[in-house]
């Protein structure tokens, strides 16, 4: 078990190789951030930039897949919700014959996973993801990988029919755990076959109402897999056309995830390589083959664009990264002010996600964490994770999803394999009890506007109610004085982040003529009037 998850693991992942594939990652900038900072209202709440990327086995014990545990579904409340790597292997071993609760690849029961994700209010992003074994069939031997495109071998991958088969699943998925409860019963596949005395059967089910998010497979952009696993954007385009519609319906009944529930939000695959024009090539493609809408907006075959990033020095090392870096000194910024403009240009508007970023704790991996004075990597960890969440909140991102719960091997020197948010036992790193902390001080609380770029100070608003957020943007436990203005306030409360607590450490102080005194360091503050 513990072979195969790592291999599924390293997959979902943006793997590759540092010593194999040393432009992982590839800057499209050169130069520092520099705290690029957006004064407009953010339109989503902070909560939105605390979610996590997971696995089914998160959530269960290693015996009883089909169980909750609850000690860990307790870690996993600690976030607002998870992207969930789903192997289409686990819902559909064998061709036609689907299983959801109890999976029949692994004995899963996706149905209580996402019902309980549910009931805590957490959303899930489901990610399809991956080649099934009877797809794989259809390539010579040698040539099998389960992220090779979704299609079978041969076909053209330039037309939106040769990836039907991925698309039918989209189709069962969105009619499942969608909310269109008037989907055609028909076209509902669920293999009622039991293996053995006392085995669950499966039964097809509609508009469970348990997912608003899917997306389309993970990473499409893969050259450091070759051919077999790359596709062009306009081949991407062709296989999200097919999965957000059947192609505005042209592939038949049971085809396409819009076909099933019109109302969930379709998510384009995270690219690997943060490079816009990946995806004004995915635009340009459907304005000719969807063509445009009554309102005059472009037909497109996705909601939201989505984009994977990760801080580090590469940028400075002609790609070669050796060691993460703070948010605010990468290139974090400037490739989301770069997303943000081009999305403004479509449609008016779509929003932009980034589905996969953090840091590693281990010593050796070119994404780690730094030691900072008497600072360790788990520490520095959790200081810059959320400062990268604060970061994407000022930038205009919709959505930040951080990879990932729980370690692969905190020990191996490869990137991202040590960037979990919890330990072994699932106790929280300092990197979760600052998530589940800053959620409950101020998730609901939206961007307004940044009064100073160094110190940094963003100011949240809820309801007329302010909180101020104050950091040093640096890596080498720089602190500086900032009088903060809170008008006819007299006195505020000064919260701090707590490692192995549930709640901030606050402590009540008093103004100055309304004019607070902060001393400011590494560690995000929060500040909050009475």
């Amino acid at each position: 078990m513990k072979k195969s998850r790592f291999t599924r693991v390293i997959f979902a992942a943006a793997v590759c190789i540092i010593f194999i594939f040393p432009n992982c990652h590839k800057a499209i900038i050169t130069g520092p951030e520099n705290n690029v900072v957006n004064t407009s209202v953010s339109e989503a709440p902070f909560k939105d930039f605390l979610g996590v990327n997971a696995f089914e086995w998160n959530f269960t014990s290693d015996v009883n897949h089909g169980q909750i545990e609850e000690s860990r579904f307790q870690t996993i409340k600690s976030f607002t919700g998870i992207r969930h790597y789903l192997d289409w292997q686990r819902i559909e071993n064998k061709e036609g014959l689907f299983t959801y609760s109890p999976s029949h690849w692994g004995d899963w029961d996706y149905d209580q996973i996402y019902r309980r994700m549910k009931e805590a209010g957490k959303y899930v992003l489901l990610d399809l993801k991956g080649c099934p074994d009877w797809l794989l069939e259809t390539y010579p031997l040698g040539k099998r990988d389960a992220e090779n495109v979704p299609a079978p071998y041969g076909l053209d991958r330039a037309l939106p029919a040769t990836y039907i088969k991925q698309a039918r699943v989209g189709f069962q998925l969105a009619a499942r755990y969608g909310a269109n409860k008037l989907v055609d019963k028909s076209l509902l596949l669920a293999d009622p076959t039991v293996r053995w005395r006392d085995d669950p059967p499966n039964s097809p089910k509609a508009g469970l109402g348990l997912i608003t998010y899917m997306e389309c497979d993970n990473e499409r952009d893969k050259w450091w897999k070759g051919p077999l696993a790359q596709q062009s954007p306009e081949e991407y385009a062709a296989n999200l056309s097919a999965f957000y519609d059947g192609h505005k319906g042209t592939l038949g009944k049971g085809i396409g995830v819009k076909t099933a529930d019109p109302d969930m939000i379709v998510v384009m695959g995270g690219l690997a390589d943060p490079n816009p024009d990946f995806v004004r090539r995915m635009v340009a493609w459907c304005k000719i083959n969807r063509g445009m809408k009554a309102n005059g907006q472009i037909d497109l075959c996705f909601d939201v664009i989505n984009y994977h990033q990760y801080s580090n020095d590469g940028f400075q090392n002609y790609g070669n990264a050796t060691a993460g870096m703070a948010p605010e000194l990468s290139e974090l910024g400037k490739v989301a002010a770069l997303f943000k403009d081009f999305s403004k240009s479509v449609n008016g508007g779509i929003p932009v996600w980034v589905t996969e970023t953090g840091f590693d704790v281990g010593e050796h991996t070119p994404q780690r964490a730094l030691k900072i004075g008497d600072k360790s990597a788990m520490v520095t960890q959790a200081d810059w994770n959320l400062r990268t969440a604060l970061l994407y909140a000022r930038s205009g991102i919709s959505k930040c999803i951080f990879y990932m719960l729980e370690n692969v091997d905190v020990n191996s020197w490869t990137q991202y394999t040590s960037s979990g948010f919890i330990n072994p036992d699932y106790s929280k790193r300092p990197s979760a009890d600052y998530v589940l902390q800053t959620n409950r001080l101020m998730g609901e609380y939206h961007y307004q506007s940044t009064l100073s770029k160094d110190p940094l100070v963003d100011v949240y608003m809820l309801n007329g109610k302010k909180t101020f957020v104050l950091t040093i943007p640096d890596q080498v436990g720089r602190t500086k004085s900032y009088d903060l203005d809170l008008g006819q306030s007299k006195e505020a409360i000064i919260y701090t982040p707590a490692i192995g607590k549930d709640e901030m450490a606050g402590k009540t102080v008093t103004t100055k003529n309304g004019i607070l005194q902060v001393l400011v360091t590494e560690t995000p503050v929060f500040i909050q009037p009475k």
